[in-house]
């Protein structure tokens, strides 16, 4: 494919930009390889124009000054926008190596583009503005006032926004209406009658990408001020030296070494887990672990933000079964893209309730606010050895175990008493995998407010989780070194110690640890006769293991990558 436009063409420019502009509009899928939004604004420039990739840090997002209104949190903390910024850094990298390169702006999507048609005088311009598909209220408004904004200004214009963010094709689910409410019916329907499409090609630099030779002239030739080598710090998006300081790495995380946000770090911690390492042959067996980086597969942060395709790593794993071994861990990697799959299409069906805090249920319950309790369970201090570890892991590193979230979610919604989009809200701020459907149906599964489990609330035994998953002691004693020296008798329940037992260990309850901020012996703190929850990865209702021996799941046609 040819595009761009020829010297010849620049040179009849005189008042302004004239043809076709395509704007290619990164949102959440900075990426090359398999990005079908991409493609498509490639397909549009086939027949000339310009092509131009921008980013933009939406003000409304990536500004510490941006509050939550339940919680006060944050919308982005500084550890997942540094992890964008290096993504963006990373795109505008291999953008450059196709011949291409990255506008990256930091404000309102509809001033921003008002900007860019205002300095390329567009006004005998047809602009198509091409985006991966976002489905939330947030984002359909900004689309509104991008295209509010340019019709103001008499500009024809088109945006285009192009499905690309899941496993399976939204428009061949063999559903009417939208997908079940549960999810076994989903997953039996998909896995029988649908296919996983071939992840797209990415474009190599004669591939449509290209700018023209001498676009830094056409720009100067037009007065256009467009910046291709602009990109913002955690500054100048309204960070203080506070934060700046407080993403340095922990020695203890659980992330794989060196991570960084960015297509390339994606593709080769796919490349190490699944090939280099094997450690996709036991994945089903270790996913419930708590240390280090390697008992998961980790992919999480770079999904959420669209470093890579879910359909790239599921044919990795096809690639593995037909090439290596194929057993339940390699299914049961594909089989949480598609849980991740049926979150998305579930909150497209149901839209702004997944907000609501009666759910998508409409279960009304009664929430006790107490700020106390809420701010000793964002700080790790509420004497309950397994919470305030995995709180401070996350504080510390923008990461938790799944078997953690599950434990403190329902700690919160159930022993706290307090409202499950407090937690939510939280979660948006300082997870580095931080994915809307996700989190928000995954903390409305743990409070019983969603129609995913039937409104059931499962409690967990925060000390019979504790001694399950943490049977040592040592994640415990990783993230709350002031119980180092607590016998494995009381490590998950200190407050059983007496007098003698906690000057023995230097520990003093109320003193070196906090005392238990609501009581055991009625919230959770001992193993006692009752249903647990049992909820996996995703926090939904699973089938029996025993049927997911093998894969089920199947591709458009089978060939290496």
């Amino acid at each position: 494919m040819q595009s761009g436009m020829s010297h010849a063409d620049s040179n009849k420019m005189t008042n302004g930009f004239s043809g076709v502009l395509n704007i290619h509009w990164f949102r959440n899928d900075l990426r090359l390889l398999d990005n079908p939004a991409l493609c498509y604004t490639r397909q549009l420039s086939s027949n000339g124009g310009i092509l131009l990739p921008v980013f933009i840090f939406q003000s409304s997002v990536y500004d510490s000054n941006v509050k939550t209104k339940l919680s006060s949190s944050r919308r982005c903390g500084p550890r997942r926008a540094q992890f964008i910024l290096e993504a963006v850094a990373d795109l505008r990298h291999n953008l450059e190596r196709c011949g291409s390169g990255l506008i990256v702006k930091v404000g309102k999507p509809e001033i921003i583009f008002e900007e860019i048609a205002r300095q390329m005088d567009c006004t005998s311009v047809v602009i198509n503005i091409v985006c991966q598909e976002e489905i939330f209220s947030d984002e359909l408004y900004i689309n509104g006032a991008v295209s509010s904004r340019l019709k103001s200004l008499g500009i024809k214009f088109n945006l285009h926004s192009i499905p690309g963010s899941t496993l399976y094709d939204k428009s061949k689910l063999p559903f009417e209406g939208g997908v079940p409410d549960t999810f076994s019916p989903f997953r039996k329907e998909v896995e029988k009658h649908c296919k996983i499409g071939t992840p797209l090609d990415a474009p190599s630099n004669d591939d449509g990408l290209k700018l023209p030779h001498n676009i830094h002239g056409i720009l100067k030739d037009i007065g256009c001020s467009l910046d291709y080598t602009y990109t913002p710090t955690l500054a100048d998006l309204g960070y203080n030296k506070e934060d700046i300081e407080s993403i340095c790495v922990d020695p203890r995380s659980a992330m794989p070494k060196d991570y960084r946000g960015g297509e390339t770090f994606a593709i080769s911690r796919v490349k190490e887990y699944i090939w280099d390492k094997d450690l996709i042959q036991t994945y089903f067996d270790t996913r419930n672990g708590m240390i280090g980086s390697d008992y998961s597969t980790k992919f999480a942060p770079w999904l959420a933000c669209g470093c890579i395709s879910p359909r790239y790593i599921a044919r990795e794993c096809s690639r593995y079964e037909e090439l290596r071994v194929k057993s339940k861990s390699t299914y049961w990697v594909v089989f949480e893209l598609l849980v991740r799959d049926y979150l998305r299409f579930f909150s497209m069906k149901h839209g702004d309730a997944i907000f609501y805090r009666s759910g998508t249920v409409g279960q009304k319950r009664e929430w006790a606010p107490n700020p106390i309790h809420f701010q000793a369970w964002k700080d790790g201090m509420t004497g309950y050895p397994l919470i305030d570890a995995n709180m401070r892991e996350l504080l510390k590193t923008g990461f938790m175990s799944n078997r953690g979230r599950q434990n403190v979610c329902s700690f919160l919604v159930i022993e706290l008493g307090l409202d499950w989009r407090l937690g939510a809200e939280f979660f948006e701020e300082v997870l580095l995998d931080y994915d809307v459907s996700s989190n928000w149906l995954n903390w409305q599964n743990g409070a019983g407010v969603s129609l995913c489990t039937g409104g059931r609330l499962n409690r967990f035994n925060i000390v019979k989780q504790s001694k399950t998953y943490d049977e040592s002691g040592a994640y415990v004693r990783l993230w709350c070194p002031e119980l180092q020296n607590v016998s494995d008798e009381f490590i998950h329940t200190p407050w059983l110690m007496n007098e003698k037992e906690m000057n023995e260990c230097n520990v003093v309850l109320g003193r070196d640890y906090p005392s238990p901020i609501v009581d055991p012996d009625v919230h959770g703190g001992s193993v006692r006769p009752k249903k647990q929850g049992k909820g996996t990865t995703s926090s939904i209702a699973l089938p029996v293991m025993k049927s997911l021996s093998t894969g089920s799941y199947q591709f458009d046609q089978i060939q290496s990558i």
